[in-house]
Parts: C-alpha cells; structure tokens; sequence
C-alpha cells in the first residue's frame, strides 16, 4: 500500500508542480551563477589559511579555521556550538589542544526534515616546492581551475553547501528543511574524539536528524557526477622481524646469521602474487556475493580506462576492461605494502645488517569480512610461513589500525532525492560508484545516528585531493552549490511523500 501511495504521490506531485518548481529552480540558479564571484572569494579566504592538522606547529592554524566557519553559520543565522574536546599527546609527549567540533542548526520545523551536513575545514600538509606550480595557501585560477590545499577536500564542498543555504536566505525562500551541521578540523588526522563526541549527541544532536550527507569523495570520471554508496575498510599490519639488540656490519657478520630484512622481505613477499591475488588462505571466504543487480550497476557507469591511467601516472594496470577493474578497487580485496621501518634509506651506501625491521602493509577490506577474522588469518598465515623458514629471529605480527567497510541502500530515498538533483543540474543521472579508499565517518555517522547516509561528491577525479597541484573547477564549484540548494527541495518532497503514504497505510 505504500509503494502504491507513493508511486501515485509522485506522479500527482510531479503533474501539479513542475511549472513551480522549474521557476523556482530557474531563480536558485541566476542567484548563484550572479554570485559566483562573492562564492570563490570566499573559498579564497578559506584556502589562506594553512589548516594543517598533521603538523603540530600549524595547529593554531586549524583552530582559527575552525573559528572562520563558525563565524559564516553565525553570519547564516545558525545556532552554533563549538564544542571544546580537550587536548592530546603527541609521541614526543607534547600536549596539543583539539581544535573544536562544530555542531549547527539552522531551522527547527517539526514539520520539515532535518538534513545533517558532514565536513571537514582541516588539509593535508603542502609546500610549493613539494612540486606545486601554484603557492597551495592562494587560491589561483588557471583555465577555469581553482588550485589551491583544500579547494576540493574538503574547503571547497563545505562552502558550496553553506553558499547554497545563502541562497534560500537571500532570495527570501522558505527553507525546504531543517539543517545542522557537524564540521571538524582533525579528520585528515584521524578525526580525534568525534566518534566519542558523536556518541555523546546520540540522543540529543541527532535525536531529529532524518538524513545525513557527506560531501568528502570525487567522482569516478572527470565529467560526469556520481553519487557514492559505499566504500573499502582498511586493516594495517606491521610485521616486525628482530635477531638482536643492535645492527651488525655486513663485512663482519654477512655470511653467518639469518638476517631479519632477508627474513621479512620473503614474508612480504609471499603475501600476494602478480596478478594482485592475495595469498593469505580463507581471505576471500567473507567477501560478499556479487547481485545481478550490482552487476548492472557496471555496465553504465562512465568510466574511461585510459584518462584513470593518466590521472594515476602508470602506463598498465593489472586488468584490461572496466568492469574488472572496478570490481577489483571497490569490492574485492586488496593487499598493498608501503614501506619497511629500521631498513637504511638515505642516498649512498651503508653496510648495515639493521638488527630489527618492520614491514607496512594494508588490507582494504569489503562487505562482509570480518576485522577479527582478518588479523587471525593473516597472523596464522605469516607465522606459518615464517616457522618454514627455520630463523632463530622473532617475528611479531600486530595489527594497530582496523577501519571497516560501508555500503549503503541506493534504493533509499536520500539516494532518490540526490539522483534527482544531479539530473536537474547536469541533465544526467549520476553513476553509483563505490570508493576503493575507506572513509571511516560514513560508517561511523550511519552506525550511531542509525541514519540514512550519503556520499555525495561535487569534486571531479582529476581534482587531486592529498597530491600537488590540488584543484576544484569553478564550473564543479558553481554547480556543486546548485545540487545541493535542489537537493534540499528534493528531500523535502520525497520526506512529505513518505509521511503521506504513511498516514495513508495507518488510515487503511
């Protein structure tokens, strides 16, 4: 009966207001394309400041970040609370203050929806001469580009939702629905104490939260828009192999004792083969089934083979056609091994035996392997190959960072109300795309607040988030604040839809 309802409510809804909403789209748009300026120079002031959240020495930097965005809900009309969550310590044992967490409200109608916006104002580290053609603290323009730290992760979409907000108040429109906003300034560190903090507001925050959106990923093509419904976990080891309390001369003990970087190097080395197959037995065994459904979900989405290689800078990857490439970076497993710790990596020559390494790997993990299987499996299966090599060293196998996966239901009407925006911004519908890197907020937002969630991206692939040269095109920018203003009215729709075809299920 409700599908019914809704499927009738839908179609009266959409015969009785396309006129009204086509004018009132028409007048959102020449807001924000008439203001598009005032929206860059805005970014422009953001991206000055170097909000560096890794670096110890910029932290104030964050904090007076953190104070800027609170100050433009202010300057929207939000209730704003930055709410204060201590200090941490650094490994060198210096206490640092966190920045604080924002948490807003714009609009309290019981009768209108209430959309939670999720993101971040902190960067990742950037100086011009890591191989910046622009200085990554000033906002420059280059054919239609933005370059600047933090022009697309997360400065750029955060303020694209706030212009958007702008523009219902400056036009004098009756806010579609209630807004909030949680806005951090340590996710590029880890996002330190928001899961607690989130926890906390469980009852009282998010007690009327009905959706929350996340705009912190790319989409898959440098044209066309995606909306994201899932992405990888992430389990990191260290393998650490150990002979002694002190490192040897090669010329003097080379020859005579197992090495422990010859002991690690064979470890490592047995973890996956060429093909990207991971060696680890019973690895594969949790890995959800492949649905007929998904499996068309591939055949339409946009993905050009050959623009990926030139974004990624590698001549061949290790599959040749695009379904089998993105089955294997969304939701399939992958092992990647980053780096050994103890080992001499100066320029030049040392003839060092190193007494103790430790070598760096991570597993992406998908829907529906288990973290604690995972780490049993790959502890058994190293210590297996290791007791093979009959090495009087000690080997140790920990896993200190374990991120779990996220998928959501594209069938949910958050995912409806997103694909209806993109369509009427774009004049296309979105791909659904999955996210091969983890993005542990997604899941940590839908698991407390039990919330739809989405990821909806306005950032193009080739915008470079982490990397030099990081850029949002002012045509993304622009468009990306006409999505989420549609957004809004798409999401008030289909939540007064619901509640009808509710209402008429509980009368019948």
């Amino acid at each position: 009966i409700v599908c019914l309802c809704f499927v009738q409510l839908f179609k009266a809804e959409m015969s009785s207001s396309s006129s009204s909403s086509s004018a009132l789209e028409t007048e959102i748009f020449q807001y924000i394309d008439l203001h598009q300026s005032g929206f860059v120079e805005n970014l422009e002031e953001w991206v000055a400041v170097e909000s560096d959240s890794v670096q110890p020495d910029l932290r104030k930097e964050v904090i007076r970040m953190m104070a800027l965005a609170a100050d433009r809900l202010k300057a929207l009309g939000a209730t704003v609370n930055s709410v204060n969550l201590g200090s941490h310590q650094l490994p060198d044992g210096q206490n640092l203050p966190l920045p604080p967490v924002i948490l807003a409200e714009l609009g309290k109608d019981p009768q209108k929806p209430t959309v939670c916006f999720y993101g971040h104002v902190d960067v990742q580290p950037a100086k011009k001469d890591d191989g910046w053609k622009t200085d990554p603290y000033t906002l420059t323009e280059i054919n239609g580009n933005l370059y600047g730290r933090g022009a697309t992760d997360n400065k750029g979409p955060v303020l694209a939702w706030m212009n958007a907000v702008e523009t219902f108040i400056a036009l004098k429109l009756a806010m579609p629905v209630n807004f909030k906003f949680v806005i951090e300034g340590m996710e590029e560190a880890g996002s330190l104490g928001l899961e607690q903090l989130l926890e906390e507001e469980k009852q009282y925050f998010f007690a009327d939260v009905d959706y929350v959106v996340i705009s912190d990923n790319l989409w898959l093509s440098n044209r066309k828009p995606a909306l994201t419904y899932g992405t990888r976990g992430n389990a990191c080891f260290f393998v650490q192999v150990e002979s002694g309390d002190k490192d040897l001369h090669s010329g003097t003990f080379g020859g005579i004792i197992h090495e422990p970087m010859t002991d690690l190097i064979a470890l490592l080395d047995s973890l996956v083969d060429p093909t990207g197959y991971i060696r680890i037995p019973g690895i594969y065994d949790g890995v959800a089934a492949l649905t007929e459904e998904e499996k068309k979900l591939y055949e339409s989405i946009e993905f050009d083979l050959e623009e990926h290689k030139n974004n990624s800078g590698v001549k061949k990857f290790l599959y040749d056609n695009k379904e089998e490439i993105l089955l294997h970076l969304w939701r399939y497993p992958s092992l990647s091994i980053h780096g050994i710790e103890g080992a001499f990596h100066e320029p030049g020559i040392k003839t060092v035996i190193p007494a103790k390494v430790i070598g760096k790997f991570s597993i992406r993990q998908v829907p529906h392997m288990d973290l604690s299987v995972v780490k049993q499996q790959v502890v058994e299966y190293l210590e297996n190959v290791f007791s093979k090599r009959k090495s009087p060293n000690k080997l140790k196998v920990s896993m200190p960072l374990g991120a779990k996966p996220w998928v959501a239901d594209i069938n949910d009407p958050l995912y409806i109300a997103a694909k209806r925006a993109v369509r009427t911004v774009f004049r296309e519908d979105p791909d659904f795309i999955r996210d091969g890197s983890t993005v542990p907020i997604a899941r940590m937002f839908q698991t407390i607040t039990q919330r739809s969630v989405i990821m909806l991206p306005i950032g193009a692939a080739d915008d470079g988030e982490h990397s030099q040269n990081e850029k949002i095109s002012r045509y993304n920018y622009i468009e990306g604040t006409k999505v989420f203003a549609v957004l809004f009215l798409e999401i008030s729709k289909l939540h007064g839809q619901l509640q009808e075809a509710s209402n008429t299920k509980t009368d019948n």
